[in-house]
């Protein structure tokens, strides 16, 4: 389906809302004709009323004069003097595709790459034109990668599929706000007979009488019909306008293909289904594990860590780019499912751009260090800014132990209970007083139902693991408090407590399987943790 096309069918679904409209009108106005002309009394006023009262959701949607726009990514907008590099790029790619270059281009902090465009007249009258590159995107791509990424957005424009875009997105938000209004007068018209229904309940339970309960069936019943009449439009509605956005999709990669190659074409869409997963991990594991300590990494690492993370993770990173999701698509789903849009490139002929050497995308910034550093300046919170700054493997430390400490509080609370605490001497000198201890302590904490129906050696055999493990918590905070043990950073795995010597993890555990068996020794345990 070509442009004009596309647009006509773009214009006739968005008069086919205000067509609905119209005879939604006309059929209330009809139904009110005939109740005047044929009825009489007070139900008259009360069914015109009904009408008058359904027409207001239809006429505000249909006269909705602005569509409503969402908040553009915060990012650092960076001139062609600053990038020279990345500006030749982009335009370069502009020219290949056979659209105008962006006016600006905007970093930001996802994994993503689109181009905006401030169009007016429904989409008729060009306007500023941006670019939102993400550095997160740039970390985890090489040059050729990111141009196909490039292309295949700008590729969009070239095909005017944007120019589309106000059309179709004023229609779904007429149908949402429509949809979304009759739902709510629905819902206060329930909630009002429920607080009614609720004050007479209590009126008869003041007078000595049964309450009869709350029944709201039916009420708002008029809403949610109309409701339904809009939403089968808009399930329609969806379907046609989706269908035509996964074949722009597939359109686009042709773009991307023809810039960057097919190979590259390629690998940069499972490249990005593995960044996207890798970055999410690195943000909620690294970037962010001090907050709660009150700690961030230094500046620029809070996004440029991600380097480390996908240098450590390569085996990782292979399997989630060959993991492409192949679930079938929903008939409302603007993109296909990746695994078909790689699968259509792949099986293209080859273009003899297999193998190209491509450097790391970020080096197409003049600093990308600055950058990275100015983009935390745009993008976290003020209180985050104001937090403390520490190198990765303070973080680490200084974040295991604030955390590790505060899990233990629970634990010093359950022990102090039975008289065993606060601290690790405390809680062995109450082991040596009173064997039967450590398992009273057991049953403060929470207990599978195998292990609540034991008794006896059984029940012994659940608690010691339990007891066990709180033991070995109070040793770590001890150690970390003093300075014996230190918890390592690693970019691989999860971090790791380095404790003072070779062997001392097995002497410890040893020491802790005695201090919780059946005739307790708490020796080991002492000279081991708590020897000067």
């Amino acid at each position: 389906m070509g442009a004009s096309l596309r647009a006509l069918r773009a214009l006739v679904l968005l008069a086919g809302f205000y067509l609905l409209g119209v005879f939604l009108l006309a059929a209330l106005g009809g139904i009110d004709y005939a109740v005047v002309t044929t009825l009489h009394g007070p139900i008259v006023a009360k069914l015109v009323l009904v009408s008058l009262v359904l027409t207001v959701p239809i006429v505000r949607g249909m006269f909705m004069l602005r569509t409503p726009q969402g908040e553009p990514p915060a990012g650092i907008t960076v001139s062609e003097a600053q990038e020279p590099e990345l500006w030749a790029v982009v335009r370069d790619i502009a020219q290949q595709v056979g659209t105008r270059a962006p006016d600006e281009i905007v970093l930001i902090d996802e994994v993503n790459a689109a181009v905006g465009e401030d169009a007016r007249l429904l989409g008729l009258r060009p306007g500023t034109r941006r670019l939102y590159l993400g550095l997160p995107l740039m970390t985890g791509l090489d040059e050729m990668q990111l141009r196909a990424v490039l292309a295949h957005e700008m590729g969009h424009y070239a095909n005017f599929d944007t120019r589309l875009t106000p059309l179709i997105a004023r229609g779904r938000a007429q149908l949402i706000r429509t949809i979304g209004y009759f739902h709510d007068r629905a819902d206060k018209k329930v909630a009002k007979e429920r607080a009614k229904q609720e004050r007479k309940d209590e009126k008869r339970i003041a007078k000595g009488k049964k309450a009869k309960g709350v029944d709201t069936a039916g009420e708002g019943a008029m809403y949610r019909a109309m409701a339904k009449i809009y939403i089968a439009y808009g399930n329609f509605y969806m379907r046609a306008t989706r269908s035509t956005s996964r074949r722009q999709e597939l359109a686009a990669d042709l773009a991307s293909v023809r810039v960057a190659g097919r190979d590259s074409a390629a690998s940069a869409l499972r490249e990005l289904n593995a960044l996207d997963s890798a970055h999410d991990f690195y943000m909620g594991s690294y970037a962010t594990l001090g907050v709660g300590a009150g700690l961030l990494p230094r500046p620029g690492e809070v996004f440029g860590g991600l380097r480390r993370l996908l240098d450590a993770r390569s085996a990782d990173l292979d399997e989630l780019r060959q993991e492409l999701s192949t679930e079938p698509t929903s008939p409302y789903d603007s993109h296909p499912a990746l695994a078909e849009r790689v699968a259509r490139i792949e099986a293209l002929p080859d273009d003899g751009r297999s193998g190209q050497a491509a450097r790391p995308a970020l080096e197409l910034l003049a600093d990308a260090d600055a950058a990275l550093a100015a983009l935390e300046q745009v993008v976290l919170t003020p209180e985050a800014l104001a937090l403390k700054r520490v190198d990765w493997e303070d973080l680490v430390h200084e974040s295991m132990t604030v955390y590790v400490g505060q899990g233990a509080e629970d634990i010093r609370e359950a022990f102090a209970a039975e008289g065993a605490g606060p601290g690790l001497d405390a809680v062995l000198d109450a082991f040596d007083a009173d064997q039967a201890v450590r398992w009273r302590i057991a049953d403060r904490f929470p207990k599978s139902e195998e292990a609540q129906a034991a008794t006896g050696r059984t029940a012994r055999e659940f608690a010691r693991p339990v007891v066990r493990r709180a033991l070995n918590q109070l040793v770590t905070v001890e150690l970390t408090a003093r300075g014996a043990a230190r918890w390592q950073l690693s970019w691989s795995d999860s971090a790791s407590l380095s404790y003072p010597a070779d062997g001392f993890e097995e002497r410890l555990g040893a020491a802790l399987d005695a201090a919780v068996a059946d005739l307790p020794d708490t020796e080991p345990l002492r000279k081991l943790v708590l020897a000067p």
